[in-house]
């Protein structure tokens, strides 16, 4: 382990250094040179990493961050994870293993079966694999026995199929990654506004006045989204940030593709940074909504009132709620200084274009939902929701976890989708709402989830209450993983354990009918296609769409969706998605020419779909964490070596944390006050009811956090979030407001 000084500015040379260092794992240069030049352009592979946007106008020198070639070298790195590799080990020996160590034997190459007792996997030809998950759909009482796990890497075409085919099976149990990140801004954002994504584009950020980010570090998670900042400043926008910790990429950034950003200084990205204590971004929007309405007394057109009586309803209560609050009260509560929330709401106060961008440290909370629809009152308040420069901008994590929700990965979708689905296709799909993925743990755990198949992810180590989690996988009669990479939840499986490995991101798909293209959507609603430009390293990978395929034409038959059909050519998929999904009409003739085209949005437009058609004022619950004196309060986080469960390495250089993930981030004050000591090992435990939850063996490391609250790194602290813990509502794991104690 190694501490130093944590990082004031993100990207720059270092950047540039260290992605190339990763790439070593891909092998020659020629072959790294041949996968980073065709990232991000048009034609060419859309990152596996995350879902920013790409940018009109695309950079010859390089479309991509450092933390997308991290996420191109763990795809492609040489090494293989074949039969020979599971006949040497048990799988006693590899869950003694980190996931880091998981993750760097290389890439799955053929279909591999293990069953309850047996000490290791072992290959099965893929008609057998088939076979017997066919068999084991079949053979289950009702079609609400199996759950069916989305990860956000999975294409349209392979959602689309995959809903389909399970909802044929007959049930609505899809649970996908959304349901742990960002269901409560879909909640938020249907209830408001009509729409569950965002509102803005990338153009947006170009003409906006003000941009407050909630919750979220782009440095880390979103690079290229500080390019889009650099140009926001550029153009005189504001940054205000709020955020437990001072995260480097939003203090300065250094342009990688700028002769400023690497030899010169590069550029300051926040203009206020306001450390709030975990949780208590209601509390300071309050106070910061009542301000404005004290200050629009006397100045009315700080607000947008004629955006609030035409377009929005419910102001008066909202503003009965507002005007109760203890504003001394709420500003303790927030942990900031009066000033330096004054010189928010003058920031808000004078301009009128405002972007709001926010990730999970506002939506894994109890009170998630309740945090978005703040933040949504204040730009009602602006009347900053269907004009340029301005609206909602939640930012997703996976590259089409959003692509996955519209092609209708959903355990509730609305009847109308189920309608078209019905006259499509002519069956009729199942209406009772299916399971999410806490929902779906308890079924498992409890026996009644009997087959398990997971489209991508690592379903263990995302999950909340590790230890229930495991048991759950365990309890199951098959699991079956499609994976590229070996996980976690591998080794944890039913009686029967299938692992089915599938082509990645990189590869070229090759069917019947030549070289085929797959399609995204990014986290702003934009459509666009991806194709791989590497040979598959094994002669047994087949690509998502061709296994559902398979599974499906065995489950279900070909009687209502010719299967092998549709996997001959990707055009035919997509033709049912055009006949099946709003705005992905004529969708193949819109993907000619590297088009890529933007998905309807009525809050971009200002036109509010939902039940009321306007836009809604809410009034929203404060965080009630009710901590004991020897508690604090837990958030669980990333480092900078890691994309979700993907752990790249084990440094963390922006926060100054080297060789080590079991560390746990401390204020200086609390360290002191519990007795304990800096660089000290420790257990982190909670007892949430009757159940003790515990880590052991992680380092106390002194930081720059609030009092009270602490930071750790996920997965290594998952077993402490509890399966109860939800965001009301949304029902999201509270993985960022876990109260925990800490002792020697």
């Amino acid at each position: 382990m190694k501490l130093t000084k944590q990082a004031e500015s993100a990207a720059g040379a270092k950047g540039i250094f260290h992605a190339l260092k990763m790439t070593r794992r891909i092998g020659s240069p020629f072959k790294v040179f041949e996968l980073l030049k065709n990232l991000n352009q048009k034609g060419g592979t859309d990152c596996p990493g995350c879902a920013w946007p790409d940018p009109k106008h695309r950079s010859k020198l390089g479309e991509f961050c450092e933390n997308g070639a991290k996420a191109i070298a763990e795809e492609a790195m040489n090494a293989n994870c074949d039969a020979e590799f599971f006949s040497k080990h048990p799988l006693s020996s590899l869950k003694k293993q980190t996931d880091y160590w998981l993750g760097m034997q290389g890439r799955l190459t053929q279909p591999m079966l293990v069953r309850k007792g047996e000490t290791h996997y072992k290959p099965i030809p893929w008609e057998a694999a088939f076979n017997m998950v066919a068999s084991q759909l079949k053979s289950l009482p009702t079609p609400d026995d199996a759950i069916f796990y989305t990860s956000g890497r999975t294409s349209n075409e392979a959602a689309f199929l995959y809903q389909l085919f399970v909802r044929i099976f007959g049930t609505n149990n899809l649970p996908d990654c959304s349901n742990m990140c960002h269901e409560s801004s879909g909640v938020a954002l249907n209830h408001t506004l009509g729409i569950g994504k965002g509102s803005v584009k990338l153009e947006d950020f170009y003409k906006s006045e003000l941009i407050l980010i909630f919750g979220q570090n782009p440095g880390t998670n979103h690079p290229r989204m500080l390019s889009a900042l650099e140009k926001a400043k550029a153009n005189g926008a504001k940054v205000v940030v709020i955020n437990p910790l001072k995260e480097a990429g939003l203090l300065h950034f250094k342009n990688p593709q700028k002769v400023s950003g690497v030899l010169g200084k590069g550029v300051d990205i926040a203009d206020l940074y306001l450390q709030v204590k975990i949780n208590e971004d209601v509390s300071l929007l309050k106070v910061v909504l009542k301000r404005l309405l004290e200050l629009a007394e006397k100045a009315p057109d700080i607000l947008d009132r004629t955006f609030i009586e035409q377009k929005t309803e419910g102001f008066q209560e909202f503003k009965k709620e507002i005007d109760k609050i203890n504003r001394e009260e709420l500003v303790a509560r927030a942990g900031l200084q009066v000033l330096e929330i004054e010189n928010f709401v003058q920031l808000i106060a004078s301009r009128k274009k405002i972007i709001a961008c926010w990730a999970m440290g506002l939506t894994q909370h109890v009170n998630g939902v309740d945090a978005i629809q703040e933040v949504v009152n204040l730009l009602l308040l602006k009347g900053s929701i269907g004009k340029p420069g301005a609206g909602t901008c939640p930012v997703r994590g996976h590259s089409n976890v959003q692509g996955d929700r519209t092609m209708g990965i959903h355990e509730k979708p609305s009847r109308e989708f189920l309608d078209t689905l019905a006259n499509t296709f002519h069956f009729k799909p199942p209406t009772k709402e299916g399971v999410d993925v806490v929902a779906a743990i308890k079924l498992m755990h409890a026996q009644q989830g009997k087959v398990f198949v997971s489209m991508g992810g690592n379903f263990l180590a995302a999950a909340p209450d590790t230890s229930l989690t495991k048991e759950a996988m365990e309890n199951c009669q098959m699991t079956v993983h499609v994976s590229t990479k070996l996980n976690r939840s591998h080794l944890h499986h039913g009686e029967i354990g299938l692992i089915l490995p599938c082509l990645g991101r990189t590869d070229k798909i090759v069917e019947a009918s030549g070289e085929q293209k797959l399609t995204v959507e990014n986290s702003m609603g934009i459509v666009h296609a991806t194709r791989g430009n590497m040979e598959p390293r094994s002669k047994f990978l087949l690509s998502e769409p061709h296994i559902i395929a398979q599974i499906a034409a065995k489950t279900v038959g070909i009687k209502i969706v010719d299967w092998t059909g549709l996997i001959d050519n990707y055009d035919r998929i997509r033709d049912l998605i055009s006949k099946s999904i709003k705005g992905f009409e004529a969708f193949n003739e819109k993907l000619k020419n590297e088009k890529v085209f933007e998905l309807p949005n009525g809050p971009r437009e200002g036109v509010f779909t939902n039940a009321i058609g306007k836009a809604r004022f809410t009034t929203n619950a404060l965080s009630n964490h009710q901590l004991e004196k020897d508690e604090l309060l837990m958030m669980t986080i990333r480092s900078h070596d890691q994309f979700n469960t993907t752990i790249y390495g084990l440094d963390d250089r922006y926060r100054g944390i080297y060789g080590i993930r079991k560390v746990v981030l401390m204020n200086v004050i609390d360290i002191e006050n519990l007795g304990l000591d800096a660089n000290s090992t420790v257990t982190i435990y909670n007892n949430y009811t009757d159940t003790r939850r515990q880590v052991k063996g992680f380092t106390i490391v002194p930081y720059d956090i609030p009092q009270g609250c602490v930071a750790t790194y996920f997965p290594e602290c998952n077993p402490l979030i509890p399966i109860d813990q939800t965001a009301r509502k949304s029902n999201t794991p509270a993985s960022k407001s876990v109260k925990v104690r800490i002792r020697n």
